[in-house]
């Protein structure tokens, strides 16, 4: 049996060019990048993992921002934290959806120190802030020592704690557009009190026509019920170029269950879950609705 140890070496970074030279030194190495190390750290006390190298990004300031343009719409960076992000008063005007799903993530002492960055890096099927970005068309910049690319937000977590990161690699900031005319967003999770893991969840983005009766685009986004946070294209397919209904969200909530792959285990089963994914649906979807037709 290998026997895991504690020890490693901390390497603090303080400009965002030191992080990045730290990570293409140890690409090949047993590393982890921690900034508030709210999993990290809990994954390490119980010897889940124990990397050579800690590199410590906290430091850098430069990637402490919540920023919105008209034209470019938000953007997050890297240690901007959970709490940050929730009591932006330009993201509650902009972005309402991400301030509500903030509400309802862990505690206040969590969110305070842990960032948003770190928590879809993290890579948790059931991450609170993966089903939201995902109908906000969001995407992930993710540098390297002299690279630079964007990943979209449903592509971004692979599968269970894994991510599209590669070594060498780190995400830098999340990039949101702004949201289109006559459009309502709504979130929620399930759990089994406030604050708590997300036995399931699920995000709608509707999009309504100049006159408010068609559905003109629909994004739906739900984490808890696979492997990975998922976009779930099937059933947005029946909601475009329809006039919603709830006879309407009944038939996509069907459609969304054969899109997931849930697994069973101690907080549901395969079933369960996909219930929980349709009946979900079903109500954020109405609140999206009633969001677009008000906007």
């Amino acid at each position: 049996m290998k026997t895991i140890t504690t020890d490693f070496e901390y390497l603090p970074a303080t400009t965002v060019e030191e992080a990045l030279d730290m990570l293409s030194q140890h690409k090949d190495d047993d590393y982890k990048i921690i900034a508030g190390g709210q999993s990290l750290c809990t994954a390490m006390k119980h010897r889940l993992i124990a990397p050579e190298y800690l590199i410590d990004i906290k430091g850098l300031t430069d990637l402490d921002y919540i920023k919105f343009d008209e034209k470019e719409g938000l953007k997050i960076g890297a240690l901007a934290t959970h709490r940050s992000l929730e009591k932006s008063q330009i993201v509650r005007e902009k972005y309402s959806v991400l301030c509500e799903m903030e509400e309802n993530v862990a505690s206040v002492e969590t969110r305070n120190w842990g960032t948003v960055v770190g928590d879809l890096c993290n890579a948790d099927p059931a991450v609170d802030p993966a089903p939201p970005l995902i109908v906000l068309d969001a995407k992930l910049k993710i540098q390297s020592k002299g690279e630079e690319r964007t990943v979209a937000a449903e592509e971004f977590a692979l599968d269970f704690f894994e991510t599209t990161v590669q070594e060498g690699e780190m995400v830098t900031e999340i990039q949101i557009p702004v949201i289109p005319p006559n459009t309502g967003v709504y979130f929620t999770k399930y759990s089994q009190m406030l604050g708590d893991y997300a036995l399931g969840s699920v995000a709608v983005l509707i999009t309504l026509d100049k006159k408010k009766e068609v559905c003109a685009n629909a994004r739906i986004g739900l984490a808890g019920v696979d492997s990975a946070p998922v976009r779930a294209k099937k059933a947005e397919e029946v909601l475009k170029g329809k006039k919603i209904t709830e006879a309407l969200l009944a038939e996509a909530a069907e459609v969304v269950k054969t899109e997931i792959n849930p697994v069973s285990g101690i907080e549901g089963s395969e079933d369960y879950k996909r219930e929980l994914a349709g009946t979900l649906l079903k109500r954020v979807g109405k609140v999206a609705l009633e969001r677009a037709q008000k906007a």
